[in-house]
This record gives C-alpha cells, structure tokens and sequence, in this order.
C-alpha cells in the first residue's frame, strides 16, 4: 500500500467509524490532497503538543526520578531528524527500542511510550518522522502534519530511521546488538519497511500496521510480533498476505488480534478508539517480546 493512499484512508476511515463528520474529512482530504499540490501545509505550534493528554495511570512524566529525557538529533545522509530519548537513569549494556509515531507526528502519547519503555529498563528514542519538514511542532492542525508527512517520499522516511537507529547504537549505555522496533499505525508500516532495510534491528512490534512490500520480507532480520484489531478490516486485509510471506522465508513470527479493538487501539490519548483491556494486554505481550529477542 503506497503512503498517499494509506493516509488518505486513514481519514476516510474516521468519517466512515463516525470520529469525524462528513465535512471535516472532506477539509482534512482537501488540505492533504493539497500538500501533494505544492500548497503550503501551514500551522504553528500551539494546539497539537496540547491537543493529546491521557489520565490513564500507566503513564510516565517526564520528571519521572527513575528515567532521562533527552531531546536530540540524529545525523542523517541528508537531514537531521529530531529525536526524544528516554532511557534508565542507571545502567549499561542495555536494550534499545524505537519507537515510530502514527500519522500524526511526534505527539506527547507516542513520547510517554517512550517513556514507560524506560521505565521497563529500555534506552527509547522516538524520532519526529517531520523533521524534514521542520518538525511536528510546526503544524497547529492535526490534519496538516499528517498531509505534510504524506509529502515526504518513504525512501526518506526509512533513511531517518535507520540514522535513529545508528544514534541509538552509539549511545553508551546500549548494546548494539540489542535493538528493536515498535510502532503505531503509520508507524507499524514504518517499522515493516525498517525491518526489511536495517538488519541490526533485532526484533519489532508493529501495532496495527500495514505491510513492507512482500518481496522484501527475505531480508528481515528480525524476530516479528504483529499486533492487530479485530475490528480494523482495512489493515487487516492484508494479514494472510504477511503471515504467508513470513512463513516462506522462513522468518521469526508470531502475531495476535484483539477481539472487539478498532484500529489505533493502544492509543489512550484518542478516547475515540482506545480499548481499555486490548492496549493493556497488547502491552504486555509488547514488553515480552522485546525481553524475549533483545
């Protein structure tokens, strides 16, 4: 599935479920179809870092005693990706994880992930896949980032995380050999197509996301847990298709599907789609797998 028509559904899904009326998903495809025109995305940083918060206990502040937080970058071929670490405050020789964000760019729910990985003795960094177009804090409305993002070409996309992924691997207090990848959404996809382009990722977890081009399955390296839900007939369309790929190249996979859990399922920050139970358990097996293969 090509990045334009996944983002663009992604809207059309939302109106279709009823979390959007009829008319915003008509202004959010005419803003996004519009980025592809060479109009301008626009927004400025106020209500997107505002927009996502989340009461669910589970969560981990930033001035969390037992963790840092480190707003960085990594050095690309030809760009800088902004990135936000969050590691142990002790430790060496540990796990890396990254973590890549949904369509909507490096927002406060995908930064506490981040966060809680840390708390569970992993070094994260969730790179801002928007850099190249100065970074999710330079988009107001959601709707722009996700049509500025659907601008940069995948190629592009995989190289900023493959330079996150030789940041990550410098980092003094994380063994090389232990990286992983875990994503959401847009993020899930990403972290397929990284898998199948960067053989020192060890093992991933991509929540609900569609799948890297069939034939670039030989070279993964990595030990894969899929996450689905039940209810996400648009991403799970294409299950069948990945487990037959993984199966004939003989690779490392296992996957799992909540019953009753639309797409976007883990985020609790989006009342709209959150499930409760299936995020808490999907976690769970998360954090397992990653112990298991890193």
């Amino acid at each position: 599935m090509e990045l334009y028509d996944y983002l663009r559904d992604e809207i059309l899904e939302e109106a279709d479920l009823g979390y959007i009326s009829p008319e915003e998903a008509d202004r959010r495809v005419k803003a996004f179809e519009n980025a592809f025109s060479g109009q301008p995305a626009g927004g400025v940083r106020t209500a997107l870092l505002n927009a996502q918060t989340s009461t669910k206990s589970s969560r981990v502040e930033a001035a969390d005693s037992d963790i840092v937080t480190i707003r960085g970058t990594a050095k690309g071929k030809d760009s800088e990706v902004l990135t936000y670490l969050a590691k142990p405050k002790e430790g060496a020789a540990l796990p890396g994880v990254i973590v890549i964000h949904e369509n909507k760019g490096l927002v406060p729910y995908i930064e506490d992930v981040a966060r809680r990985l840390a708390r569970e003795g992993f070094v994260a960094v969730a790179p801002d896949l928007l850099s190249r177009r100065g970074g999710t804090g330079a988009f107001a409305d959601p709707a722009d980032a996700t049509s500025a993002l659907g601008t940069i070409g995948r190629d592009e996309l995989v190289e900023d995380l493959i330079a996150c992924v030789s940041c990550l691997a410098s980092d003094g207090s994380v063994q090389p050999e232990r990286i992983g990848v875990i994503g959401f959404c847009f993020g899930g996809g990403m972290a397929w197509r990284l898998i199948t382009k960067d053989s020192r990722v060890k093992a991933a977890v991509p929540f609900y996301g569609p799948n890297p081009p069939l034939e670039d399955v030989r070279d993964i390296n990595a030990s894969v847990l899929a996450i689905y839900g039940g209810l996400d007939d648009r991403i799970n369309a294409g299950i069948d298709d990945i487990v037959s790929a993984m199966a004939q190249n003989s690779k490392e996979f296992e996957k799992i599907i909540y019953p009753g859990a639309q797409h976007a399922f883990h985020n609790d920050a989006n009342p709209d789609r959150y499930h409760p139970e299936a995020a808490v358990a999907a976690w769970e097996r998360a954090l397992e797998w990653l112990r298991r293969w890193l």
